[in-house]
């Protein structure tokens, strides 16, 4: 599926291949190297839309997944988005390296709130020149936003031509909601994608973030929400 359509466009081909838009996700600090193996096992059963894992097992993923059509996506700055943004550049450099398609790193939050605009867009736009043909998501972490921070991080991600906005890091005291997640689509519009993620445990949640405009769902409760429970 093309990461910009619009969610209605796609509703009844989702419903029933609920996978095809999920990043089956294991970000857990404890993540052995059995279990990460075992995450790319089944994204490969499901054909979900990717899997995400700590940078550490990036190169691990890209050899198990190779000649499959599951994305291997990571985290840079990740969870809490403060680090310098050539420590930033620096981690997305290694993950494309390693084989990393998909980006997902958090903003500078203590920034946007003090309404350093220019810092986070160059923070954006530095990892958007690194991740140049690969998919860059850029999470905002909404449980620490007010709705007008909100529209303003999606307007910052819409000007440094990332390719979607992602709801949360699942490490803030809340994660997606239906709200926050039509308040990001409704200002990025079709320009770009909308990733939710934290908290994502069933089919109908699942299902419902789709329908208030995300194109991707952020999960590690993968098995649970294919099952349809």
């Amino acid at each position: 599926m093309d990461y910009k359509s619009r969610p209605d466009d796609k509703l009844d081909k989702v419903q029933n291949n609920i996978a095809s838009i999920i990043d089956h996700t294991n970000l857990h600090p404890d993540a052995t190297e059995k279990q990460i193996e075992k995450l790319c096992q089944e994204a490969t059963e499901w054909n979900t839309a990717s899997i995400c894992v700590a940078p550490f097992y990036v190169k691990k993923c890209s050899e198990l997944l190779l000649g499959t059509e599951v994305d291997v996506g990571t985290v840079v700055g990740f969870p809490l988005g403060f680090h310098h943004n050539y420590v930033k550049v620096s981690e997305a450099e290694q993950a494309i390296e390693d084989g990393a398609s998909e980006l997902d790193m958090v903003i500078n939050i203590g920034a946007l709130k003090d309404g350093r605009d220019e810092v986070v867009l160059e923070d954006i736009s530095k990892i958007v020149q690194i991740a140049e043909g690969q998919i860059l998501k850029v999470i905002i972490e909404t449980a620490l936003l007010t709705n007008k921070e909100i529209v303003k991080a999606c307007q910052l991600a819409l000007e440094a031509q990332a390719d979607f906005v992602k709801t949360s890091t699942g490490f803030a005291n809340e994660g997606a909601t239906l709200e926050n997640v039509k308040l990001m689509r409704k200002t990025v519009g079709s320009s770009l994608g909308v990733k939710a993620a934290g908290g994502i445990r069933t089919y109908k949640q699942a299902i419902e973030m789709y329908k208030a405009g995300a194109n991707r769902i952020g999960t590690s409760s993968t098995s649970k929400i294919i099952a349809g429970s």
